[in-house]
């Protein structure tokens, strides 16, 4: 069975409260959910001809794969449709999908709206029927329809028949408050599905069921799961589940799930974009992408138990729900003292693919390895260096540049600290020639950051390229401010990410080595080619 996917992340996803979205942000986005392939892309919220002018720009991009769609409410208490300025938005919009939303809870209907319940309806019909003769295909969201049904079932059930009988041909049930279980959404949903076979006999019209939860209680993707198997075929929600308070339902695990779990129609053979497209979604929404998301998360089919490797190389299946290329992720071995001599040979095959466990060359690795570890190194979430860790050991490591000299000094200023600055020199030679650089910048690092790339721009102009992402110190011995920290660096070049570690007493030392880590990693992709 085809299911309709409705991308709200336009909408629900700068609701969040660490979203914005500019224009250009908004057309890259749907450019991104055009390639995913999703039915429906929700531009965003009509409420201002400003907000209009930017429908009309996004209606201009040549999508393949979707439709837009835009949203807003039915018409207000005391007013007609004709009377009702967002409905007029909604009809002059050039695109072929109106989304409005109304009251299917008594509850609210008296006390937010503060009218009646038969108000209420005529509000929904009349809506509905006003943008039906603009042309519009209408999506109408029943907000709260969950506490409706469970409060007072008739009245919510009403509610979807005016809007069927006005000529919406989806309506879709809105846990609002993201506070309902998956039983009471699959049973609530059986219900609407019973009832919109009934109006599609009566009107002769499409009357499908939606489903649109929220993630209140960390449940809104069984929900939406519970939904479409009783009945919904037109399914709401975001890319990482971004929306207001605890968010929506995460479309990167929706989509898998349904598709590849439960057999139905959702996105096709683009499915094996979605790992891409939901980095590039959450880069545009300046968020730090969270690694452990099922499916498309760095850590979804990373694997670090020396016995779960072993497996995992003999047998996929054996600690792999699915292949994780069918969403575009990769398999990742962490090499650690739980690890083994099959996580090393996967990993060393990158660089030497011909090695086997009996293969010196790997024990010299683990062991390297395991040094590092004993001195207070940890590889988890630091691959690129412990790839340059391994090249090291087999001698393979290329000396990119030499640093003869660098110093780091901090001056306090005033003392106030917006005027503490961080003073970085540093001398690099390549191929016997020098280059002396000083940076100033926001503390040491960021100075030292600046300093070396300054210095190795004259030489590898492609470093320009590079910049610092994220920063981590975590404090891993005793002796208070003598204490041993580890550093974690995390760099991109605008296509690839990766982390580097850096150990000492010396924050100043573990910054530094985990700098000159990324640089050295990022010069070996460029001589490369590729991630190695």
């Amino acid at each position: 069975m085809q299911l309709e996917i409705y991308d709200s992340t336009l909408r629900e996803g700068e609701q969040s409260a660490t979203v914005t979205f500019t224009w250009e942000d908004k057309l890259k986005i749907i450019e991104e959910l055009d390639r995913l392939g999703v039915s429906c892309i929700e531009a965003g919220m009509l409420t201002s001809a400003r907000d209009l002018d930017f429908i009309r720009q996004a209606a201009n991009l040549p999508l393949e794969h979707s439709s837009l769609s835009v949203f807003g409410s039915t018409r207000r208490v005391g007013e007609t449709a004709e009377e009702s300025d967002g409905l007029a938005l909604l009809a002059r919009a050039p695109v072929s999908i109106a989304c409005i939303f109304g009251k299917s809870w008594g509850y609210q209907v008296e006390r937010v709206l503060r009218t009646t319940k038969e108000e209420n309806l005529s509000m929904i019909r009349d809506s509905v029927a006003f943008l039906k003769s603009a042309g519009k295909r209408v999506i109408f969201d029943a907000e709260h329809f969950f506490d409706g049904y469970s409060d007072d079932t008739e009245y919510a059930l009403s509610v979807l028949r005016t809007a069927w009988e006005a000529g919406a041909d989806t309506v879709v049930l809105c846990d609002t408050n993201g506070g309902m279980l998956p039983d009471v959404i699959g049973m609530a949903t059986a219900a609407a599905a019973d009832a919109a076979r009934e109006m599609k006999e009566q009107t002769g019209h499409p009357c499908h069921v939606g489903i649109h939860c929220h993630n209140d209680m960390g449940m809104a993707e069984a929900c939406s799961v519970s939904a479409v198997l009783s009945g919904a075929v037109h399914v709401q929600g975001t890319i990482s589940g971004i929306g207001e308070r605890c968010g929506n339902a995460n479309l990167n695990t929706l989509i898998p799930v349904l598709q590849l779990k439960l057999g139905f129609a959702c996105i096709g053979e683009r499915l094996s974009l979605l790992t891409d497209t939901a980095r590039r979604i959450n880069e545009y929404a300046n968020r730090v992408f969270d690694e452990r998301e099922p499916f498309v998360g760095g850590y979804a089919f990373t694997h670090k138990a020396g016995t779960h490797i072993d497996g995992v190389l003999k047998a996929p299946r054996s600690f792999e729900h699915i292949a994780p290329e069918a969403v575009g992720n990769l398999r990742n071995m962490i090499l650690s003292s739980l690890s083994g001599r099959s996580a090393m040979v996967e990993k060393m095959a990158r660089i030497l693919p011909h090695l086997d466990r009996e293969s010196p060359e790997v024990a010299a690795a683990l062991e390297a390895v395991r040094e590092k570890e004993a001195a207070g190194y940890s590889y988890d979430d630091a691959e690129a260096s412990l790839l340059l860790v391994i090249r090291e050991a087999l001698g393979m490591r290329r000396q990119y540049f030499q640093v003869p000299h660098f110093k780091v000094m901090t001056d306090e200023g005033s003392g106030k600290e917006e005027d503490m600055r961080s003073t970085a020199m540093i001398k690099v030679s390549v191929g016997g020639a020098e280059e002396l650089c000083a940076a100033e910048g926001i503390g040491p690092v960021n100075a030292m950051d600046k300093a070396l790339r300054q210095a190795l721009g004259r030489f590898y102009p492609a470093i320009d390229q590079m910049h610092l992402t994220d920063f981590k110190v975590r404090v891993i011995g005793g002796g208070a401010t003598a204490a041993v920290v580890r550093v974690v660096i995390e760099s991109t070049d605008g296509v690839a990410v990766w982390r580097t570690v850096g150990v000492s007493p010396d924050i100043i030392r573990a910054s530094w080595q985990a700098l000159r880590d990324s640089v050295d990693y990022m010069l070996d992709l460029r001589s490369s080619g590729k991630v190695t």
